[in-house]
């Protein structure tokens, strides 16, 4: 059996394929989402999550504006 057949069986086997059409995998991709920013807030790789390296390089982009702005 190929591959593409088995993954074709596996997508039919999600309810609402009438109804919603394409749009009934969306709830998928919420919840998703969903774990991915909890995880990108919440766990912690070496000593430092996510936000934390994107707030301090905005902060250092902010202090570099402002001493280009300066001089």
């Amino acid at each position: 059996m190929l591959v593409s057949e088995r993954v074709k069986r596996l997508l039919k086997l999600v309810p609402g394929q009438r109804r919603f059409g394409f749009y009934r995998f969306l709830p998928f991709f919420f919840v998703l989402g969903g774990a991915m920013e909890w995880f990108m807030i919440n766990v912690r790789i070496g000593k430092e999550t996510f936000y934390d390296v994107y707030r301090r390089k905005q902060s250092e982009r902010q202090y570099e504006a402002r001493m280009e702005k300066g001089e």
